[in-house]
């Protein structure tokens, strides 16, 4: 403590304070967090669900020997069988095999471009709603030309402009879905930038960029972590969508949504329930199981609904 300041050693010791009493408060709220997760049994089940298939995709070598790029025309639209537990599709291909493989790009899809979208949208959210004024008016009316767009049709337009890949999906889900993290991140900010603690370090001169994503931040984490659950919900099913209009990933690569798109015509839906009824019926009970996730951890770091 030689040489320092009094402004110096009262910034550290209020920064001492602070960090024992957040601690603390982080600690019970953390066991309040979990008690409540397993308290919701919709939430359990999700979870287990979830990390039933997550797991299946991550594992699929042990569980499936065929390849899910293997062509067999001696095997075309067999049905389930021993051999092949959910059938096979037009070109012989195991479909038990594309939906662990498939799985696991679109999973990655989906999560990633949530992240991605939590990224900016929160650094972006948090120093606009912070700060106010000209760059808040600019970056919300920048979000506001994003979010006018339908989505899925400025999907296609960007995807028909970028082109098909995992990695351009991911980029142009990011671009489109963005904005409204950012405001949801704003809108936190803006309901506790007027709290004391946050009057209080401004009044001990702290860095803008600290008080805003080390002190302010962390309170919005439970918000975030919703926000990621749905949002990877909705783009695993965007990317369904959009593969099974064929304007997705390749149509060689292994997706849920490349699945579908293999039995679009009437004939394969009336007689060959194997190529979708499974797929879909995947796709269905893991968005529901992070439905359950995201509406679990909402209720749990809610403080209005604490009993």
């Amino acid at each position: 403590m030689i040489g320092l300041s009094a402004k110096d050693r009262l910034n550290n010791k209020f920064d001492k304070i602070k960090e024992r009493e957040e601690d603390k408060t982080f600690k019970k709220s953390k066991s309040r967090v979990v008690s409540k997760l397993l308290s919701n049994k919709l939430t359990v089940a999700g979870i287990a669900i979830f990390l039933l298939i997550l797991l299946s995709c991550i594992f699929a070598p042990v569980l499936t020997k065929y390849d899910p790029l293997q062509v067999d025309m001696r095997n075309i639209l067999k049905a389930p069988s021993s051999e092949h537990i959910l059938g096979t599709d037009k070109i012989g291909r195991d479909i038990f095999t594309r939906i662990l493989y498939g799985g696991r790009l679109s999973i990655a899809i989906g999560f990633g471009s949530a992240i991605g979208c939590a990224i900016i949208g929160v650094l972006l959210g948090c120093y606009s709603g912070y700060k106010g004024g000209l760059l808040d008016r600019i970056l919300v009316r920048i979000s506001e030309i994003f979010m006018s767009f339908p989505q899925l049709i400025l999907v296609l337009m960007l995807v028909s402009i970028i082109g098909q890949s995992p990695i351009n999906i991911i980029v142009i889900f990011i671009i489109c879905g963005w904005g409204s993290v950012f405001r949801m991140a704003r809108s936190q900010i803006l309901s506790i930038r007027e709290e004391e603690y946050v009057q209080s370090l401004k009044v001990f001169g702290l860095n803008d960029f600290v008080i805003c994503y080390k002190h302010m931040l962390p309170n919005i984490i439970g918000p975030i972590s919703v926000n990621i659950t749905l949002s990877t919900a909705m783009f695993i099913l965007e990317e369904a969508a959009l593969s099974f209009l064929g304007l997705g990933v390749p149509l060689e690569i292994a997706t849920w949504g490349n699945i579908l798109n293999a039995s679009q015509d009437l004939f394969t839906l009336q007689n060959n329930w194997w190529m979708w009824l499974p797929v879909g019926i995947i796709i269905s009970l893991f968005v529901m199981s992070i439905n359950f996730v995201g509406d679990g951890l909402r209720d749990s770091t809610d403080p209005t609904s604490v009993e």
